[in-house]
């Protein structure tokens, strides 16, 4: 499928990148490079200028303008979500209507290239460029697991030009889907929305998706993606398939999906090592993340310990000891109200996440 984006590579751009491109070894890159860096400096204008203009607008008594830190956590959410609605967007619409993609082998998995796969790469490459600039400048506030999580998604987008792995560009963005809940969750508590029934219902959608498309979804498809690789390391496209795709009517780049695969041999080991690292990184930061929660979920559940409060009654003033809830006094008695379950008893808020977090 020919590259739907509706701009034209950009001549200019092309040939700007093409010696630096020629040099990593990334053929695909001067076809999307008005993509990468379209994308990042949209993902820019979001964090520096919409975001602070919508939410002055529609949330002022809760927008953190005068907070550093929390400004910046909040710009770097609704830049999240944006992001996270619009790739899986077009992952999903890429996976459906690509059928050069859907009726690829193993090798075409591999070495083979589709426009449209190349799109969602490069728009998702240019969101990695924004989110690894954003971090490095905001270190202090995003922290190591955030940076890691940057420069291994960025990494793994980047290889996708030589092309290596573009079939996989669509399912590994599928990691996205559980961001939009994780946003929405975070604004309500930020929108003093805590416990309500719409967090609830979205809080269950994100253990949820979350659980399905980062650690069912995205280790199987790691498994598969290994065995590829294996195959790969092994031996390079096969001679007659690569003849059979460069005979006279295979239609150049848009209509022969091995086009770049002509000079191609078996994968290096170092590319092959540097792709499991990274996928590794991202899937051992999920799990983290995942079990983080679970830990959450049991701290919350832990009868809290008991402390002395004092209580007025009606005589004066007594103590008493205190779980959850507050010590009722009146006429000598003490009794014990326990505040109702909520959905803070499920989802764990950013600070619990902080050392491993899942913004």
């Amino acid at each position: 499928m020919r590259d739907p984006f509706p701009i034209p590579p950009i001549p200019a751009l092309s040939a700007w990148i093409q010696p630096y491109a020629d040099a990593l070894s990334l053929p695909t890159l001067p076809y999307h490079i008005h993509e990468v860096l379209g994308a990042a400096l949209f993902y820019t204008l979001v964090h520096t200028v919409v975001s602070p203009f919508l939410s002055n607008a529609f949330f002022a008594k809760y927008y953190p303008k005068n907070n550093r830190a929390k400004k910046a956590n909040w710009d770097a959410h609704v830049v999240s979500l944006a992001q996270s609605v619009l790739i899986n967007g077009l992952a999903l619409w890429t996976m459906y209507y690509d059928e050069e993609r859907a009726n690829s082998d193993w090798e075409q998995r591999v070495w083979g290239y589709t426009g449209a796969s190349g799109m969602v790469q490069a728009l998702a490459a240019g969101y990695f460029v924004w989110d690894l600039g954003i971090t490095l400048l905001n270190l202090d506030i995003f922290g190591l697991g955030l940076l890691a999580h940057a420069v291994s998604a960025l990494a793994v987008y980047t290889f996708g030009f030589r092309p290596y792995l573009n079939y996989y560009s669509s399912i590994f963005i599928l990691y996205e889907l559980s961001t939009p809940f994780l946003n929405i969750h975070w604004f309500f508590d930020k929108l003093n929305m805590t416990g309500s029934k719409p967090q609830l219902y979205n809080g269950i959608a994100l253990l949820v998706v979350f659980f399905c498309c980062r650690l069912v979804w995205g280790t199987y498809q790691s498994a598969v993606v290994y065995v590829d690789m294996w195959k790969a390391v092994q031996r390079g496209p096969d001679a007659g398939y690569i003849a059979m795709a460069f005979g006279k009517d295979s239609g150049g780049v848009d209509n022969n999906m091995m086009h770049f695969a002509r000079e191609a041999g078996p994968v290096p080991l170092w590319l092959a090592g540097t792709y499991v690292a990274s996928n590794l990184t991202l899937n051992t930061l999920n799990w983290y993340w995942y079990f983080k929660m679970i830990s959450a979920v049991k701290k919350r559940f832990e009868p809290a310990k008991k402390e002395k409060v004092a209580v007025p009654a009606a005589g004066g003033v007594v103590g008493g000891n205190v779980t959850t809830g507050v010590m009722v006094g009146g006429e000598g008695k003490q009794g014990l109200r326990q505040r109702a379950h909520s959905i803070e008893d499920v989802v764990p808020d950013s600070e619990e996440l902080r050392e491993g977090t899942i913004q």
